[in-house]
Formats: structure tokens, sequence, C-alpha cells
């Protein structure tokens, strides 16, 4: 087997950043919480005395196994206070939704931030867009996008 599991956000706060996503973008929860320590742990992460508290979050439009979200805290973090889109590393997380302006207005309402303009997009091929670039309440990058 070969497949896409989950990705992983580390959040300064996990129950409220796990709280936003299921608000703001209906992720939902699955029943698979962590609190989680040990020396496998410490031996992966090279984080001494490394303990991890979070949850894994089913995404939208998928079933209750994968893919996944996980939102996980450590007891010990290292911060920075920036994110950008032109970041190297994994720069955002995309959602496919209806209607990219009602989900920008969830976004907000749940605390998160809007970064550039919304925009309507037509390829060449005359398939039509509309994007916006949104954040989280941690700052981390989010695209919202809807085919037409």
């Amino acid at each position: 087997m070969f497949r896409f599991a989950h990705a992983n956000i580390i959040a300064k706060d996990a129950a409220k950043l796990i709280d936003f996503y299921k608000t703001a973008l209906q992720c939902k929860s699955i029943g698979e919480t962590r609190d989680i320590q040990g020396d496998w742990l410490d031996q992966m992460t090279g984080v001494p005395n490394a303990h991890i508290v979070g949850e894994h979050l089913c995404l939208p439009g998928y079933d209750d196994k994968h893919p996944t979200l996980e939102i996980f805290s450590y007891d010990s973090m290292v911060t920075t206070n920036h994110h950008a889109v032109n970041q190297c590393g994994i720069a955002h997380l995309a959602f496919e939704v209806d209607d990219v302006e009602q989900t920008l207005k969830q976004v907000l309402a749940a605390g998160g931030g809007q970064l550039g303009e919304l925009v309507h997009a037509t390829y060449a091929d005359g398939r039509k867009a509309t994007f916006v670039y949104a954040a989280d309440i941690e700052g981390n990058i989010l695209e919202l996008q809807s085919w037409n």
C-alpha cells in the first residue's frame, strides 16, 4: 500500500486550533486523540522528554479513515511569528469549497485572517476559479478555492 495519510500542524494551543478547524472548515473529530510520550518518541523526534497532545481530524469530503489533519502541541516548542505565502517549505493547506466568500466569512468569524484579495481567475482552457488566501488563528496559511 502507498497512500497519503495525514498532514501535521504543531499548534501553540492545540485545543483552540482544533476547534477552529472544526468550526470554520468542517473538519470533524473521529476519536483519534493523542497524549504521547516515551523513549520511542524522544528517539523519533530528537526532542528530549517529548510530550505531544492533540487530535487527528477527518478532512472534509473524506470518510473517517484518511486523510486526516493532525494538530498537536508539544510541552516545549520552537515558535516563530511569521508565515509567508512565498516562504520555502510547506506553504499552505488548500480547501475546495462551494462558496469561497462564505467560507472566508466563517474563517474570519472564527478568529482567522485574510491575506491578499479574493480573486476570480480564468485559465487558458476556459476553466474558471475563485481563490483567496486566508490564515487560521495561529497564522498558518489556508487557500480557499472553488472551481466552475
